[in-house]
């Protein structure tokens, strides 16, 4: 045994000491090291697994001729009659599954509006069919005449809407609803008064629209549903920070996601109906300040598939000769609107081929080019 004097003991301990901080220090920076190696490999590995952000189709200005689809087959109803009959023919069409209480959502315009379906059709309507049933509507997102209930309710009186209750459905607040297999939303919020509904008539004025290219039954829907606060925020402006900052085709996908929710919320309690007439470029939204219009009268349009719907009504204007389409076309492909139609598709919504059953003519079938053959130039 080896005896060490007070004084090599305390350079040996010193020395020790030294070489145990330097050994700890070295162990201390390894785990430093390593533990930031663990982490930037977490952070890489979240990063990887992090969904990639959503990003809009192309092709909304691209119109598909009905050759070119695939898929299954709907069917659309039609009359060349726009009247209150003609309406009453195409309720009956697709009643059958009307239950319960029902709304009927119609656009009902801002002060005045030269071009919303005519009152006298609609009070028919209820007071045959639908006695019991509400019109349905939501305030607006841009202030105007309907942006508050208080105001919402003049423009109603104004535009001869007091033959009924009008149940606009957001005056009391919000629900959510789910959107299955959206890419934009997981849920959309709504009137709250739509979940007192068991079914809803979606009665559409077929136009175009300065955003969408084109207002049809998913327009109706997917704005017309959303209230005016935060749903129909949810569609126009998202994270822009600018309330119109979408457009194209990511406002054609998020209208049609929305109009979805609607739809498959209500189930088979859900039908449709396009009256094509009155069709200008501009919305029921622009009241007066709608562009005049063009496009000849058509007809009235009934399913219960809402892409058909809506596809019909499009291939119908583009059956149109060049001169009476031109207009309205031009609207559709320079919005790119005609991504409402691709993208319902994806989503799994309907149907964008199906059969034309003239009802004119004992519901036979009957081709585009048959449905538009005897149109007349508009007169106002």
């Amino acid at each position: 045994m080896i005896k060490a004097s007070g004084e090599e003991r305390d350079t040996i301990m010193k020395d020790m000491t030294r070489r145990n901080f330097v050994k700890m220090a070295g162990i201390a920076m390894a785990t430093a090291a390593a533990g930031s190696l663990w982490q930037d490999k977490t952070s890489l590995a979240e990063t990887a697994d992090a969904p990639a952000a959503p990003k809009a189709a192309e092709g909304g200005d691209h119109y598909v001729a009905p050759s070119q689809r695939q898929g299954g087959e709907a069917v659309v109803y039609f009359t060349r009659d726009l009247s209150a009959a003609g309406l009453l023919k195409a309720y009956d069409a697709i009643a059958q599954n009307m239950t319960g209480k029902v709304g009927i959502k119609l656009h009902t315009g801002e002060p005045h509006g030269p071009n919303i379906i005519p009152r006298p059709w609609v009070k028919t309507l209820i007071a045959e069919k639908l006695p019991k049933a509400n019109i349905v509507e939501t305030n607006t997102y841009y202030q105007g005449a309907r942006y508050t209930t208080a105001e919402h309710r003049k423009t109603l009186a104004v535009n001869g809407w007091d033959f009924a209750p009008v149940d606009i459905m957001d005056e009391e607040g919000t629900a959510m609803l789910p959107v299955k297999g959206g890419k934009w939303f997981t849920e959309m919020s709504v009137g709250s008064h739509m979940l007192n509904y068991d079914s809803l008539l979606v009665l559409t004025h077929f136009k175009g629209h300065t955003m969408g290219g084109f207002g049809g039954s998913n327009k109706n829907i997917g704005i017309g549903c959303a209230d005016g606060r935060i749903g129909k925020k949810m569609i126009h402006t998202g994270d822009t920070g600018t309330q119109w900052g979408i457009g194209k085709e990511e406002l054609m996908e998020r209208i049609s996601e929305s109009a979805k929710a609607t739809a498959d919320h209500f189930g088979d309690h859900i039908a449709y109906i396009n009256v094509l007439r009155n069709m200008s470029v501009s919305c029921d939204c622009e009241g007066t300040a709608a562009q005049p219009v063009v496009t000849p009268n058509i007809g009235i349009l009934a399913s219960t598939d809402i892409l058909a719907a809506d596809q019909a009504s499009v291939d119908l204007v583009y059956a149109l000769p060049e001169k009476y389409r031109h207009d309205l076309v031009e609207r559709m492909e320079t919005r790119h609107g005609l991504r409402q139609l691709s993208y319902m598709k994806e989503l799994g919504m309907g149907c964008d081929r199906y059969v034309i059953l003239d009802m004119d003519h004992g519901s036979k079938p009957i081709t585009l080019a048959e449905a538009v053959k005897n149109v007349k130039p508009f007169k106002a």
